[in-house]
């Protein structure tokens, strides 16, 4: 037990030393759409950032939300590059987190408690959340209020609903 509590705290220092270079990108992706990613966030020594992948852009306008459309050879190498254009940051590490994951770790009702929060489609909300605000405030309000099973985060990394990506 020791020799694993070991390892998890070396590359969680490992992984906080890499964002002294680049920060490290979450994506939840939908799987059961296109693979769009749905909701991104940078993250590292100089802080957390909500990115909203439909206004995260490259040169030619192609959004972060359709990297797997525009780009299915490389869409993480695409992802970088968008990142870089739209705000100057170069991620090469990104955790992908599928809806399997989201739900494992912060509760079956996740995903509609997200939509409920941001007015998702019109989704005018649930008993558990009012109404419309930004994304990236829906996520946080959504993954804060069903609180966090971190003993899931393991279990989801081996099942594959969480990956790690170098681009």
């Amino acid at each position: 037990m020791k020799k694993v509590t070991a390892i998890i705290i070396l590359i969680i220092v490992a992984l906080l030393a890499a964002t002294i270079v680049s920060p490290i990108m979450v994506v939840a992706e939908d799987t059961s759409e296109d693979s769009s990613i749905d909701m991104a966030a940078s993250f590292s020594i100089l802080g957390f950032k909500w990115i909203y992948p439909g206004s995260s852009i490259n040169a030619e306008g192609q959004t972060l939300h359709n990297v797997h459309i525009n780009h299915p050879e490389d869409p993480y190498g695409a992802a970088r590059d968008i990142m870089t254009y739209s705000y100057g940051v170069t991620p090469h590490l990104f955790f992908s987190v599928n809806n399997e994951a989201a739900q494992a770790i912060f509760g079956a009702n996740i995903v509609d408690n997200i939509r409920a929060n941001d007015g998702y489609y019109g989704y005018a909300g649930n008993d558990n959340v009012a109404g419309s605000m930004s994304r990236g405030d829906a996520m946080e309000s959504a993954m804060l209020t069903g609180g966090v099973n971190v003993f899931e985060i393991p279990m989801q990394i081996i099942l594959g609903n969480i990956r790690l990506i170098i681009a």
